[in-house]
């Protein structure tokens, strides 16, 4: 057996994808127009697999504070927060965080998905119990996994069964971890958070939210599915990632348990991984206080999402959830999906095509993101592309 014969399976699915010609997992994005348009294969396109939810990526004064910080603080840190110390702009936003969510205090991760891994793998050891719905991201198993933690799922948003499940564990309920999304982001559709809270409460335990995609979305103050609810109090921990609404890179942990700052000294994933850089915390920090100034962007974006809803619901397709930022089409067939993502390339729409084991229920579906930043002509453009394709189907 060789090392590599693990791969055979994804060697085949490689081969059939160059046997077709079509590699959605590969596109080079030429140059960047703006925050909805690029070049791809030479070709004017519009960007509509993004995460880029406010349209932020090219935002004067966020351009502004990283370009400051490059000339103060240089290209970066070189080194972990503990090792290399932390820069002030990192507590800064740190503070920062906590305060836009009204907690006790927060920690910041070099990415997203870091954030989750070092979060959970410390939270949740070899002797503890974490219920998470079965749709929740990589990132999140991957966390219980490093962790060692008895991990058991739960049908998604179905509170019914996590009461059955929180009831067989007894006593030990009361220290189970049980972990959802804001918006989960393969469908679009959002997590059934009073429920799930009312089940905490009558059983116990804690309850860890990943906002990563309804952070600058949701809510009044777009600080999520939680705010919008009435429901931070209820929260034990809040994750997030800089890298869709506020258009950077790096992720978060917020909390008003006092513990939260063990983690700094517990997390492998935090202690030795290099600190964002100082133009990454600078932009973010920008991102935020517009983030906080403000729901013109966050009204935009949600009729943008609706006018795309109405428009692909309107030509027949199967959708994924009810109007939000991420407007997925549903496929039965994987060729049929492979090729459907491939022609809408060729019209100058570029979105995700998404595979299981990442998809639930083991479909293929067209993922489109929508940006405050699109023009209502730019997502008449994209319904326009899928009518076209509608016709030849």
């Amino acid at each position: 057996m060789s090392i590599f014969s693990k791969f055979k399976t994804l060697a085949a699915g490689r081969r059939e994808l160059d046997e077709l010609g079509i590699d959605p997992f590969d596109v080079q994005i030429d140059r960047i127009i703006s925050p909805t348009e690029g070049i791809i294969h030479g070709r004017h396109t519009i960007l509509a697999g993004t995460n880029n939810y406010l349209g932020l990526t090219f935002d004067p004064e966020c351009i502004a504070a990283a370009r400051l910080a490059l000339e103060h603080e240089g290209t970066g840190t070189t080194g972990s927060r503990m090792a290399n110390g932390s820069y002030s702009g990192h507590r800064k936003l740190e503070q920062e965080l906590a305060g836009f969510y009204g907690k006790r205090d927060g920690i910041v991760f070099s990415t997203g998905y870091l954030a989750n891994l070092g979060m959970l793998s410390t939270l949740a050891g070899s002797d503890d119990m974490v219920l998470l719905d079965a749709d929740c991201h990589a990132s999140i198993y991957d966390g219980c996994r490093l962790g060692g933690a008895k991990t058991i799922r739960f049908r998604h948003n179905n509170a019914e069964d996590l009461a059955k499940r929180m009831r067989r564990l007894g006593e030990r309920a009361e220290n189970t971890l049980i972990i959802v999304e804001g918006l989960y982001s393969m469908l679009g559709d959002h997590a059934l958070l009073k429920e799930i809270v009312d089940v905490k409460k009558e059983y116990g335990g804690y309850l860890l939210v990943d906002e990563a995609h309804s952070l600058g979305v949701l809510g009044e103050r777009g600080s999520g599915l939680a705010e919008e609810l009435g429901l931070l109090d209820d929260v034990d921990f809040i994750v997030g990632t800089f890298s869709k609404s506020l258009g950077g890179a790096g992720g978060f942990c917020v909390s008003d348990h006092a513990e939260l700052d063990l983690i700094r000294y517990s997390s492998r994933p935090y202690i030795f991984t290099a600190s964002p850089s100082p133009a990454t915390i600078a932009t973010t920090r920008q991102a935020l206080r517009t983030l906080s100034a403000g729901s013109h962007l966050r009204k935009r974006l949600h009729d943008n999402a609706k006018r795309l809803h109405a428009g692909l619901n309107a030509l027949g397709y199967t959708l994924g959830a009810q109007p939000s930022p991420v407007v997925a089409v549903v496929f039965e067939g994987k060729i049929e999906a492979l090729q459907f993502w491939n022609d809408l390339l060729e019209l100058g729409v570029y979105v995700n095509l998404m595979f299981p084991p990442a998809t639930p229920n083991g479909s293929f579906l067209i993922r489109c993101s929508v940006s405050a930043a699109h023009t209502p002509e730019q997502i008449d453009t994209i319904c326009e592309a899928f009518a076209k394709l509608r016709v030849t189907a």
